[in-house]
């Protein structure tokens, strides 16, 4: 079974957060800047929600507030679900599709470690799937003595 530490070794582990204070409009752009969906909240270096577009567009755009003016508490996503590097990349993909969630912020303790996002998980499984594709092609290539 591959686990999200083999995904985040493999993928990389920097991650962009932002603070519960900042403006919604601040948040967009930094997402836009770094092309990612969502962002970490952070408030002393503990992770206290996630801001995504979906966020964004459902709670500023919809409502039309004005992004300026909104803090991201406002309209960030508290009630944050999280995997360890130990997680399985199957049991990531469960629970995303569960919940209905595209970021997975990635924690050891309290300590935010990494994120993934549902095209980092599929990447990663076409990846291995095409690893292994190769691998079994190899050893059939190599068992009937390259005829096929």
């Amino acid at each position: 079974m591959s686990t999200v530490k083999e995904m985040l070794d493999n993928k990389g582990r920097v991650v962009h957060t932002i603070g519960p204070d900042e403006s919604a409009h601040r948040a967009i752009e930094l997402m836009s800047e770094v092309k990612a969906g969502a962002l970490p909240v952070l408030s002393e270096d503990k992770l206290v929600g996630i801001i995504s577009e979906r966020d964004y567009a459902r709670k500023v755009i919809l409502l039309e507030k004005s992004p300026r003016d909104i803090a991201v508490s406002e309209i960030m996503t508290t009630d944050v679900f999280t995997a360890r590097e130990e997680t399985t990349t199957d049991k990531c993909m469960a629970m995303m599709t569960h919940h209905s969630i595209r970021h997975l912020p990635i924690v050891d303790g309290p300590r935010l470690v990494g994120i993934i996002a549902v095209g980092d998980l599929l990447k990663f499984v076409v990846n291995q799937q095409a690893s292994m594709i190769e691998a079994l092609q190899s050893y059939i290539m190599d068992e009937t003595g390259g005829s096929g």
